[in-house]
C-alpha cells in the first residue's frame, strides 16, 4: 500500500505547490493585501492552462481552496454554512504557532467515497471449469452468471478465500487505502461513504494522509506564521531531525542545509540527535535501575508522540512504564533555551505529530514552531533557494551515531542498549521493537499481559520509523541507507555516561 511514498505524483505537486504560495504569501504579504492575495491563490494553481485534476475547475479550485486554509493552519469550512475562505485569516495572521484542532482533516470534496472492503470478480475471469472460488466460499455467495464468477454482496463475508484461490488472479479486493493504512481504526464513514477521522481513536501519524491516492486527507502547517517571525524577529534557531539526510535531494549535505537555513533567517542550526543522545544516556541508567531491579516490568520509550498517544489512549494502565525522559525533540530545545532564553525554537522534521507534541500543555516543549521537510522544501522554493549554491563553513559536530540512528525504526532500542553495554557491561538487555501502530497496538497488549516482562520496548508510529514519517520528501528504502551511511560516518558512535547532567527540569 505504501509504495507510492516518494513518488512524484499529481498529489505531491498540488501539496508542493500550495505550500510554496502560502510561503511566498508569509514572505510577501502585507495586511492590506494579504486577504485579495490569499483569494487569487486557487484561480493560480488552477486555470485552463494548468493540469486537469478531477472532472471539472471548480471541484479542483474547491479542494485547493479548502488546502490553502488547512496549509495556513486554519480549519477546513463547515459544508452546510457560509464561511469565507479568508475567515479566521486575521488571528492566524501572527509571528507565533497557531493551531485549530483537530490536526489530521480529510477534506470531503476531495474524498472519493472509496468502498470500505468488498471482493469483486473482475473481467479476467474465464469462467473456468474448476471454478475453485466457487468450492472454497463457506457462505455459498459464488454463482455462475453468463460464464462469469459472480460474487454475491449480501452472502459475501470478506474472507478472501476466493481471492487465495483464482488462477487468474481475477478477483480484486477493493479497499479504502486510507482506512488500510490506519493502525488504530480512526478511519469511519460519514453518511455520504466520505472517509472520516474519530479523533478521539486518532494519534496522528499521518499514515492515512500519505496514502490517500486522491490527497484528501491532510495535516495543518505553520509555514505561515514561521515566516512572519523569521521577518520580524532575529533569534530564531532551528533543530533538525537526523531523518533529514537525503530529504533535499541527492548530494546535499548537512553544510548545505545549514547555509540554506541561515540564508532564510535562521541564526543557528542544531542536531536533534543531541537530544537523542541526552535520551539514550537517560533511558540505559533508567532500564538498569528500574528494570533489571525488578521494579518497572518493562520500559516504554517515549520518542515517537504516536506510540506515547497510543499507549496512553489505549492502555492507560501502562503510564508507568512510559519513560518520562524527555523526547530527542524537547532535549534539544531546552538546551538551546539555556544558552538563548529568549530564542524562538523551529523543530525541523519528518512527522505530523510532532505538530501536536509542541503544542501539548502537560510537558513544556520549549517549542515554538514544528515544519515537516515537506514544509521547508516549499520555503526554499519559494525563496528560489538552490540548496546546491549555499554551503556553510562547518557541518554539524553535536551528536553522535546512536543519536542520530534515532530516525530509522529499531535506532532507539539500539542506541540504548549500545550504552547499556558500555556503561553496564554485565547486564543483559531485552529489546523489543514494533513499527506501525496496529504493530505497536499487539505489542502493548502482550506488554500488559506480562509476555514481555524484562524488556526494553521501542515503538514506532509509521512503519520504518521518522525516515518514513508523513513529512518526508523521498522513498523509504532511499532514507534508510542515506541514513546508515550518516550513522556510520559519525566521528563518536555513542555518547559519554555523564552526558545527562545537561538534562534540563
Amino acid at each position: 500500500m505504501s509504495n507510492m511514498r516518494g513518488l512524484d505524483t499529481p498529489v505531491r505537486s498540488i501539496r508542493k505547490r500550495v505550500f510554496m504560495e502560502v510561503a511566498k504569501l508569509g514572505f510577501e504579504a502585507n495586511s492590506e493585501t494579504l486577504l485579495d492575495d490569499m483569494e487569487a491563490i486557487p484561480y493560480e494553481i488552477v486555470n485552463d492552462d494548468t493540469e486537469k485534476y478531477r472532472e471539472s475547475t471548480y471541484r479542483s479550485r474547491a479542494i485547493v481552496r479548502e488546502r490553502l486554509r488547512l496549509a495556513m493552519g486554519l480549519s477546513l469550512r463547515p459544508e452546510d454554512k457560509p464561511v469565507h475562505l479568508t475567515a479566521g485569516v486575521q488571528e492566524s495572521n501572527i509571528s507565533e504557532k497557531y493551531y485549530e484542532p483537530p490536526l489530521m482533516q480529510v477534506i470531503p470534496s476531495a474524498c472519493e467515497s472509496c468502498e470500505e472492503n468488498k471482493y469483486e470478480v473482475s473481467n479476467m475471469c474465464k469462467g473456468c471449469l474448476a471454478h475453485p472460488c466457487q468450492e472454497v466460499c463457506p457462505k455459498g455467495a459464488i454463482s455462475m452468471v453468463n460464464g462469469r464468477s459472480y460474487i454475491d454482496q449480501e452472502k459475501c463475508i470478506k474472507c478472501g478465500k476466493c481471492k487465495s484461490v483464482c488462477p487468474y488472479d481475477a478477483i480484486a479486493k477493493k479497499e479504502r487505502p486510507c482506512k488500510h493504512a490506519c493502525g488504530v481504526g480512526a478511519i469511519v464513514s460519514d453518511k455520504y461513504g466520505r472517509a472520516y477521522i474519530d479523533t478521539d481513536k486518532c494519534v496522528s501519524c499521518g499514515m492515512c494522509m500519505v496514502s490517500c491516492p486522491f490527497g484528501a486527507i491532510s495535516d495543518k502547517s505553520q509555514i505561515f506564521q514561521l515566516i512572519r517571525a523569521l521577518q520580524e524577529e532575529n533569534e530564531i534557531i532551528a533543530e533538525i531531525a537526523p531523518a533529514f539526510v537525503g530529504q533535499f535531494g541527492e548530494n546535499i549535505n548537512p553544510r548545505n542545509i545549514k547555509a540554506a537555513l541561515l540564508e532564510l533567517g535562521f541564526k543557528e542550526v542544531h542536531e536533534v540527535a543531541l537530544g537523542a543522545d541526552i535520551g539514550a544516556v537517560a533511558e540505559a541508567h533508567h532500564y538498569v535501575e528500574k528494570v533489571v531491579t525488578g521494579e518497572l516490568p518493562f520500559l516504554l520509550t517515549s520518542c515517537c508522540p504516536s506510540w506515547a498517544m497510543l499507549a496512553k489512549k489505549y492502555f492507560p494502565d501502562l503510564i508507568d512504564q512510559i519513560s518520562q525522559e524527555l523526547t530527542p525533540m524537547v532535549a534539544t530545545a531546552r538546551s538551546i533555551k539555556k544558552e538563548h532564553p529568549n530564542a524562538k525554537v523551529v523543530f525541523i522534521g519528518p512527522c505530523a505529530a510532532k505538530k501536536l507534541e509542541a503544542s501539548r500543555r502537560s510537558v513544556r516543549s520549549d517549542v515554538d514552531f514544528v515544519i515537516t521537510f515537506e514544509e521547508l522544501q516549499a520555503m526554499f522554493d519559494a525563496k528560489e533557494i538552490d540548496l546546491t549554491q549555499y554551503s556553510a563553513e562547518s557541518s554539524f559536530h553535536d551528536a553522535t551515531g546512536a543519536g542520530r540512528g534515532y530516525a530509522c525504526a529499531g535506532g532507539v532500542a539500539e542506541a540504548i542498549e549500545k550504552c547499556i553495554n558500555e556503561y553496564y557491561p554485565d547486564v543483559e538487555v531485552n529489546i523489543e521493537h514494533a513499527e506501525g501502530l496496529a504493530e505497536c497496538k499487539k505489542t502493548l497488549a502482550l506488554a500488559k499481559a506480562g509476555k514481555l516482562n524484562g524488556c526494553l520496548i521501542e515503538g514506532m508510529g509509521c512503519p520504518g520509523g521518522c525516515i518514513a514519517g508523513a513529512g518526508t520528501n523521498i522513498p523509504v528504502l532511499k532514507a534508510k541507507k542515506n541514513l546508515a551511511a550518516y550513522v556510520k560516518s559519525s566521528s563518536k558512535s555513542i555518547p559519554p555516561q555523564e552526558l545527562e547532567e545537561i538534562e534540563l527540569e
